[in-house]
């Protein structure tokens, strides 16, 4: 059996008796075990236990969905490990939102690779090893969320969560030509996630189109009245009642690409493409938002990472992996009047910024102003993530929402990506607008996209039809 995990294909495929769950996945064991170790999974249930649970699914809004989850997050019967073997648990009940989905009849294949306490946007920082591009092996994933985002690329599960601090969720999705949904904070739980920084921890969605996205959002984000951060969708307001068309806002001052000329063109198409489908592009200072990004990391706010680890980090000090060890060991001599210094001037930020959110409705950015290869990122592991969360570090900080969509490919093969984003509660309008972008960028069926030294390749980006241009009102 080839088809495309999907959704939409299976959830189809099941209605009119073209096949069963447990067809699709012993479809994917066999692709797993076909594609042999790459770093992507850390434990997985066994064949015969996801049989088990496709049987047992209840015939939800997500029935016989196969999904994975990454290693910061819960799963009953797995180990979870952050990507460091000596903090492993095995938990007494999954996360509110593995709970969630499986509610909703989706069946959990394994736990995915990440970043080590998700702590970085390489997808290097893992004692399991390194998770490739599936384009090309020698460039990264992308991080923290390395694992789920190549599992859904490879054509191995329908969707995977990941989580989302400083763009987790967005760079592994444009390293790997899917969609990466980060939610507004508080609508999906994070109860049973482990936090890499509470406050502005986000469980984000991988997926092969926005579709499939936002049915997963749907399922997920459900209010957890037992999650002191968790916020009502019907109290999330944009604010922003529009009448003729979407006002979308780029930088004017020339964006930072570090020299990758093929990026930045790629970026300039999908502005030409956002106005071609009626937006109404607006010139905006960007420096707020890009003075916040600096603060996710130069500011206290890193002292979060070390606040839930503290005692593990105390205790364990060489078990974790040196970078990771260094960026949250350092959070030690971050003082009190450090963190309130930083909360002032996040909010003289978030002030400025706010004029500008007055001219326009939703921004767009590369999800990543360039790629590199993984012996680069080994070699010069700080400036070079760094680099790379340059438009994706003040989201959270700002109270964003974003939605990562694929925005065409380089010469070299490699995808490219850009990102919207919307103040807090504009996560439906994000959809509407990154579905349009995904079929008028994205329009390379699954067909043409197949490399013959790879099978699971084939899987990667959105399933043929999404040539249709269908009304806004079909895509939700």
């Amino acid at each position: 059996m080839t088809i495309s995990l999907d959704i939409a294909t299976l959830t189809a495929g099941y209605s009119g008796g073209s096949f069963a769950p447990r067809d699709v996945i012993n479809e994917v064991y066999d692709r797993i075990e076909a594609q042999g170790e790459q770093a992507v999974w850390i434990s997985k249930r066994s064949r015969e236990q996801a049989l088990a649970c496709a049987v047992n699914a209840p015939r939800g809004a997500l029935y016989g969905i196969p999904f994975a989850v990454k290693d910061n997050i819960d799963v009953a019967g797995l180990a979870t490990t952050c990507a460091c073997p000596a903090f492993l648990n095995y938990p007494a009940r999954s996360a509110f939102v593995v709970e969630r989905l499986e509610a909703e009849g989706a069946i959990v294949i394994g736990k995915t690779n990440l970043d080590q306490f998700a702590t970085g946007l390489v997808g290097t920082r893992s004692p399991y090893g390194a998770p490739s591009s599936v384009f090309n092996r020698d460039y990264i994933s992308g991080g923290s969320s390395s694992g789920s985002a190549v599992a859904v690329a490879s054509g191995l599960v329908s969707f995977a969560l990941g989580t989302d601090t400083a763009g987790s969720g967005r760079v592994p999705a444009a390293f790997n030509n899917i969609v990466g949904l980060k939610p507004s904070k508080g609508l999906i739980s994070t109860r049973g996630v482990v936090p890499a920084c509470r406050t502005q921890d986000t469980v984000s969605i991988f997926a092969l189109t926005v579709s499939d996205a936002r049915r997963v959002f749907a399922a997920a984000s459900h209010f957890d009245d037992d999650d002191a951060y968790a916020r009502r969708t019907e109290a999330l307001d944009s604010g922003r009642a529009r009448n003729g068309a979407t006002r979308i806002g780029v930088p004017r001052a020339p964006l930072e690409f570090f020299g990758d000329q093929a990026a930045a063109a790629l970026y300039e198409k999908a502005v030409g493409r956002a106005r071609a489908l009626g937006a109404e592009i607006v010139n905006i200072d960007f420096s707020a938002f890009q003075q916040t990004a600096q603060l996710l990391y130069q500011g206290p706010w890193v002292a979060e990472r070390l606040a839930a680890i503290k005692l593990f980090a105390h205790n364990h000090p060489d078990a974790m992996h040196e970078t990771v060890g260094n960026i949250i060991l350092a959070a030690q001599n971050i003082s009190a009047v450090d963190a309130f210094e930083g909360f002032y001037r996040l909010a003289e930020l978030a002030r400025q910024a706010g004029r500008e959110w007055q001219k326009m409705d939703m921004l767009l950015l590369p999800t990543a102003p360039t790629t590199y290869k993984i012996a680069e990122v080994l070699a010069d592991p700080v400036r070079l993530n760094a680099n790379l969360g340059l438009y994706t570090n003040f989201v959270n900080l700002m109270d964003l929402a974003a939605l990562a969509v694929p925005a065409g490919f380089r010469p070299d093969g490699l995808p490219f990506g850009v990102t919207l984003m919307a103040p807090a509660g504009g996560d439906g309008d994000l959809a509407l607008m990154g579905d349009q972008l995904h079929r008028q960028l994205g329009e390379v069926s699954l067909e043409q996209r197949h490399s013959p030294s790879s099978t699971p390749r084939s899987m990667c980006g959105p399933p043929p039809q999404s040539k249709l241009k269908l009304p806004w009102s079909a895509r939700i």
